[in-house]
């Protein structure tokens, strides 16, 4: 079960790229996509946003301000952030699309999971014991500090902070989250508000 597992993670990753550009389909072109960001992250669900954004937008399926409307609202939900995939998926332009390109995308990001939970699975009780296994792993979890601060700054901050109006709104959202403990939908909602209003302000002037 283990080496089968494997087999199909490195294959789907090895194949996939090749079958989207070969055939040019609309589906496959979007499996490959959300099977590749789910592969090649590691570590906590908002490492997987600027790869999902670099798939999604610049070959325009899903514009920037969908992106990040979408991923606001995933943040009011529970459950992990890959399931922002599905939204993605439902919204992007072309064929399939809507219920359907959502379960695609849904099915796409979480399969890799699945396959290296299994992969490893029979070996990792031997594994877990190398020292050179242990540091890798170690050093793996503190990049992924890194990687997350990157991900706050681009695509988050430069692409919804663009003015000190804004900038006091994410402050004041981070104020309500943070130490006045409101749950994070309240926190969506008030700031979805805030920037309606920012935006209102702005327009007048």
């Amino acid at each position: 079960m283990g080496w089968a597992a494997w087999i199909l993670f490195f294959g789907l990753l090895a194949l996939l790229p090749v079958l989207a550009q070969a055939t040019g389909g609309h589906a496959v072109r979007l499996f490959d996509s959300f099977y590749r960001a789910g592969s090649l992250v590691f570590g906590g669900g908002h490492v997987v946003l600027p790869m999902l954004r670099a798939e999604v937008v610049p070959p325009g399926w899903v514009a920037d301000g969908e992106f990040l409307a979408g991923y606001g609202v995933a943040q009011a939900v529970p459950g992990p952030l890959f399931t922002f995939a599905a939204y993605l998926g439902t919204v992007a332009k072309g064929d399939p699309s809507g219920w359907l390109g959502g379960l695609l995308t849904l099915v796409a990001i979480f399969l890799p999971a699945f396959l290296l939970a299994l992969g490893p699975l029979p070996f990792w009780s031997t594994l877990r014991l190398k020292p050179s296994i242990r540091s890798t792993m170690s050093g793996i979890n503190a990049t992924v500090v890194g990687i997350l601060l990157a991900a706050l700054y681009d695509p988050i901050f430069t692409s919804a902070v663009r003015s000190p109006a804004d900038f006091g709104l994410a402050l004041a959202a981070f104020g309500l989250l943070m130490f006045w403990k409101l749950p994070p939908m309240w926190v969506v909602l008030f700031a979805a508000l805030g920037g309606e209003a920012v935006a209102y302000v702005w327009q007048g002037v």
